[in-house]
């Protein structure tokens, strides 16, 4: 049964913005904390922003102030906008959410549920 299932990825080049979202079904829509990964080739997964059901959020070093996260409960989905966006952002974009409070902190093992990942590229 499929749990997240994001959206919106695609190529842009730099400086331009994009718009990713993830729809949570069944159990996942229940998470108290959702986040956004991202892995690029020959690099680990890393956390980008995160979330949890008060609206705190956390973001990557290297995406502040770029990037916003947001959560709309009574539709289930999680968006992250992303703006100036730049080359070294290209990677797969996760989705993810769990019951854990460290997954407000990035941490990997702490999120129950995957989306499968949408592409985000962009071009010098």
């Amino acid at each position: 049964q499929v749990q997240l299932v994001e959206s919106g990825g695609g190529s842009v080049q730099a400086g331009g913005s994009l718009s990713l979202s993830c729809a949570a079904s069944g159990s996942a829509r229940s998470s108290n904390y959702m986040a956004w990964f991202r892995q690029a080739p020959g690099k680990e997964r890393e956390g980008v922003a995160a979330i949890d059901s008060d609206g705190r959020t956390n973001y990557a070093d290297s995406v502040k102030g770029r990037f916003t996260i947001s959560k709309d409960n009574a539709k289930n989905t999680l968006a992250l906008q992303m703006n100036s966006l730049k080359p070294e952002d290209t990677a797969m974009y996760y989705c993810a959410a769990g019951s854990s409070p460290l997954l407000l902190r990035f941490w990997v093992l702490a999120a129950n549920y995957w989306g499968q990942g949408t592409q985000v590229t962009v071009s010098s």
